[in-house]
């Protein structure tokens, strides 16, 4: 199984060999529990494990941390950070697209 994972240079050794952390992709999706959100996140699911990928996948449901990312339609998928769809349900080609850069 390929992992997937994104790497963040955290200090520079003696030797001029930089030293890293291995941090795994944070998906998040945003929503309430309705169906289109859980069909999100069975789609996203679904697409990681297509690839052999591992990553954190967490549903938000709380209205506020919602709004925070400046989520005013549901189901978002927001992956470490950065919004990456509101308001729909994803293709999966676009899952992939994200998941893979």
């Amino acid at each position: 199984m390929r992992l997937m994972y994104l790497y963040e240079k955290t200090e520079k050794c003696p030797n001029d060999k930089t030293k890293y952390e291995v941090k795994k992709m944070k998906i998040e999706i945003l929503g309430t529990g309705c169906s289109k959100c859980k069909k999100t996140k069975e789609k996203i699911e679904k697409v990681l494990k297509q690839n052999g990928l591992e990553a954190e996948v967490i549903k938000i449901e709380d209205i506020e941390q919602i709004m925070n990312y400046g989520v005013m339609v549901t189901p978002a998928v927001v992956i470490d950070g950065e919004v990456k769809v509101a308001g729909k349900v994803p293709d999966e080609k676009d899952i992939q697209k994200w998941i893979t850069q």
